[in-house]
């Protein structure tokens, strides 16, 4: 166990001491009469919780962001003049041979004395800052604790103060989410726009030839290479596509008859078969397509003498629509239930018959919600990344033949990412140009999806 899981207990046991320490002295100072006090026994406990827990978790938290940081100064600090006057890349490069030396990494060369009189430093230092944790961490916990249990008297507002440090932390959650959205978001743009000064973004928007290659030398043929995006959106439209052909009418026809048709032994048999089929991970569904889909799909091409690539924008399609199915079935089960129950029993008054209310009146109420879903199932199919993978290869094919290999744009961000990269090249960045367009897309459609969905909620709620 860790000295930082040790801690982390170590905190919660002083929490828990602090809540039963926090009622008691609230019944303490109620004179027997809970009456008295101006908010609950609980309220106060917590209030002592909080008061113990959060300050020691905040210094925890920006303890474990610095102290690697600071530690690597300090030893650097304690290096010969001559080799702190280095680059700062080379420097890093020697902190990495400290820290894999620490992990039971064998490191060779010139500086393997210096690595391991560095290590053995690294060590006595990281072990100071871990007893300076302890210290500051419990002292903190210790100084809370004392200042809630003199602060809590008859007319002190706990419950508002609880109820501060509550709402406190959910606009802190909220604001982190927004802010690693745009972190996310700023970061794909900076790299997007690196990329676009080396490649204009005419070719890459309209260029019809994919090929990012690039030549490690200038004199190397091919060192430009070809960054034209087109059949990459092409690969993943037709995959796409396919699958909402496989996703939409199953997943829409179950939901019609779960929500309208099936007997409560049926639904209980049903709905966690689907829900198992939500939770497969899509790795088994590419080796599904792979090896089960693809050879089925070469066999009986050859049979009525079509010629079916082992690798197709078909076997992926049919695949990732099966993945979809409990996506859009769920949805659209949830929005034919929420259809209200008079529409259904005026229709009937009318003597329309089962089948022709599903028809004129449920799915036609229902249709905002279903498109919604539908939108937000597009958006799941064209992140997709491992069934294509798989299933459809890597050739980037400007096609609209799904019995041919095509590709996709996440598989592509995939591969031009892999193994050691260096991000000054057209190449490596080219990944970001996808991202950022990719983001677009999706986040285009989900703000469709929602806003159908928002306008279908406001119409029943």
């Amino acid at each position: 166990m860790g000295s930082g899981v040790q801690l982390l207990i170590v905190i919660g046991l002083l929490a828990i001491i602090s809540f039963v320490m926090g009622r008691q002295r609230a019944y303490a100072v109620s004179n027997g009469s809970i009456r008295n006090l101006r908010s609950l026994p609980s309220h106060y406990g917590s209030y002592a919780l909080i008061l113990t827990a959060a300050p020691a978790l905040m210094l925890l938290l920006g303890w474990s962001i610095v102290e690697s940081t600071i530690i690597d100064r300090m030893l650097i600090s304690e290096l010969p003049p001559q080799m702190q006057e280095v680059p700062s890349s080379q420097l890093g490069l020697l902190m990495n041979d400290v820290k894999n030396s620490l992990r039971g990494v064998s490191i060779g060369g010139e500086n393997k004395e210096l690595v391991s009189s560095l290590a053995e430093r690294y060590l006595v230092l990281q072990g100071n800052a871990t007893r300076l944790k302890w210290i500051l961490t419990i002292s903190l916990c210790l100084l809370g604790l004392g200042w809630a249990w003199r602060s809590i008297r008859i007319d002190h507002p706990a419950r508002q103060r609880v109820e501060a440090a509550v709402i406190t932390s959910l606009i802190a959650c909220s604001l982190l989410a927004l802010l690693t959205t745009i972190g996310i978001v700023l970061s794909v743009l900076f790299e997007s726009l690196r990329f676009f000064q080396q490649i204009p973004l005419t070719d890459f928007i309209f260029g019809l030839d994919w090929s990012p290659q690039t030549a490690i030398r200038a004199d190397q043929v091919g060192a430009t290479g070809a960054f034209g995006a087109i059949p990459l959106f092409a690969g993943t439209m037709l995959i796409t596509f396919i699958a909402m052909m496989v996703a939409v009418p199953i997943g829409l026809m179950s939901a019609i008859y779960l929500a309208e048709y099936a007997t409560p032994h049926a639904k209980a048999i049903i709905k966690p078969v689907l829900e198992i089929l939500a939770g497969v991970p899509t790795v088994v569904y590419g080796f599904f397509a792979a090896l089960t889909v693809a050879p089925l799909l070469r066999n009986s091409g050859s049979v009525i003498g079509l010629d079916v690539a082992s690798e197709s924008a078909l076997a992926a399609g049919l695949v990732m629509g099966i993945m979809i199915i409990p996506f859009v079935s769920s949805i659209s089960n949830d929005v034919i239930t929420a259809v209200p129950r008079a529409m259904r029993e005026g229709s009937y008054g009318l003597g329309a018959t089962e089948s022709e209310t599903i028809r004129r009146v449920i799915i036609p109420a229902a249709l905002p919600g279903i498109v919604g879903g539908t939108l937000l199932a597009v958006s799941r199919a064209i992140g997709e990344t491992m069934i294509v993978v798989m299933a459809a290869g890597l050739a980037a094919n400007l096609t609209a033949n799904p019995l041919e290999a095509v590709t996709t744009v996440t598989v592509q961000i995939v591969t031009l990412l892999v193994g050691d990269q260096e991000f000054d090249s057209a190449k490596t960045l080219a990944a970001f140009a996808l991202g950022l367009v990719l983001f677009i897309v999706t986040l285009v459609l989900n703000v469709i999806a929602l806003h159908v969905v928002r306008r279908y909620r406001e119409q029943y709620d």
